[in-house]
């Protein structure tokens, strides 16, 4: 956060505040990889508390609807009345969680530790995402990318974590990583500063509102696509996070370790993938990363189920890959479908991500123990196709407003 970048970013779009965005990448970066920690740990989590795979999607399903349901709210609120520490409470009630995950004694102390991250992650993203598109210099997409992929790679690294740390030592050492908690709020007190002044000293020029040439109408309907599209995405990046390692396990009859780097192998394709489709979008448009980003991973999630091990690491890997760089595109889209909403929108869809994850968690452990964990994979290798609605939605005239 320099000098250079705080001058830029006063002068509105004169040039992507790139120290700011690394800041906040790198935050990100902490907190998705605290929060991947609940759902890294769930081999142990299962045999410390002999839990079913519906208590783990019942989990899954605590953190990620109490995420979802706040977020945008919290968007909505800091939209009118920006807040300047609100990043930091935030990753204050994620340390909280994290403590009690630590140390829960039963199912009940684990929903209660979901929620309080759930908290934390529904007062982090929406804010976050603001300050990186405040940061942009009007280099939206290329900014979003920068911004999720450090909370893409630290989701990545919770598996390896996990396996290297928390499997080896019990779940008492999650409590290691409160220290990159007590980091993240240094790094985020500051962002916190940094976002206030810029905030105030942003001539008006520079918050004037792009009028994108649509209806109401219009607008409604390609934000139902969207949200379409989000649900296709999110319900099968859950499956894999959740039950993946589950799946190798007993169909492949690997080690909790090694399947947890197959999952590690996924998300860090997902967090590589991610850096593309911000700037592709910037250049290309975003209606056609998200043909690709969606539409594309659908010949590979329909292979997955039916290939011998030497085929998964180079599948996931790819599926990985093409499904990363949705998020970016379609966040940024919605954005300029809505525009002057900035914290509405982002809080909107990074809450219903989480929570089309987290009632995908809940419904899928349902069907894993029901009809077993193959079948789970068989059934949601189908959701990519979903991106066929991408053909609805519409392309955007752009010009200003005061």
């Amino acid at each position: 956060m320099n000098q250079a970048d705080s001058a830029a970013l006063a002068r509105g779009t004169a040039g992507t505040g790139f120290g700011v965005l690394g800041a906040i990448s790198g935050a990100h970066f902490l907190n998705d990889m605290i929060q991947s920690l609940i759902l890294a740990i769930y081999p142990l989590l299962k045999s410390n508390f002999a839990l079913t795979f519906t208590q783990i999607g019942l989990i899954t399903f605590t953190y990620q609807v109490t995420a979802s349901l706040l977020q945008p709210l919290v968007g909505a609120y800091t939209d009118k009345h920006p807040q300047r520490y609100a990043l930091p409470f935030g990753m204050a009630c994620s340390l909280s969680g994290l403590l009690l995950l630590a140390f829960a004694p039963g199912f009940g102390w684990l929903l209660l530790a979901a929620a309080l991250m759930g908290t934390g992650s529904s007062i982090f993203h929406p804010e976050s995402s603001r300050v990186a598109r405040l940061a942009s210099g009007g280099r939206h997409g290329l900014a979003q990318s920068l911004f999720q992929v450090g909370g893409n790679a630290g989701s990545a690294m919770g598996p390896l974590l996990a396996a290297w740390i928390i499997i080896p030592h019990g779940q008492h050492s999650v409590a290691l990583f409160a220290l990159a908690a007590l980091l993240g709020i240094v790094i985020l007190w500051q962002i916190g500063s940094w976002y206030q002044r810029q905030h105030l000293s942003r001539p008006r020029a520079a918050r004037a509102v792009v009028d994108n040439g649509l209806s109401r109408r219009q607008v409604g309907g390609a934000m139902l696509v969207l949200m379409a599209l989000v649900f296709s995405k999110y319900f099968y990046l859950t499956s894999i996070s959740s039950y993946f390692t589950f799946y190798l396990i007993q169909r492949y009859q690997l080690s909790v370790q090694a399947a947890q780097l197959h999952l590690f192998v996924f998300l860090a394709a997902v967090a590589a993938g991610t850096i593309l489709g911000g700037p592709i979008g910037d250049r290309i448009g975003r209606k056609r990363v998200i043909w690709f980003s969606i539409l594309g991973a659908a010949p590979f999630t329909l292979l997955l189920p039916h290939v011998g091990l030497e085929w998964i690491g180079v599948l996931t890997f790819v599926i990985g890959f093409i499904l990363a760089s949705a998020f970016s595109a379609i966040l940024v889209y919605a954005q300029e479908l809505m525009p002057g909403r900035v914290g509405m929108v982002s809080g909107l869809f990074f809450g219903f991500a989480f929570g089309m994850g987290g009632i995908g968690a809940g419904v899928l452990g349902h069907l894993a123990d029901s009809h077993g964990i193959e079948y789970v994979y068989r059934l949601c290798a189908w959701l990519p196709l979903l991106g066929l609605l991408t053909a609805l939605l519409p392309e955007m005239r752009k010009h200003r407003q005061a």
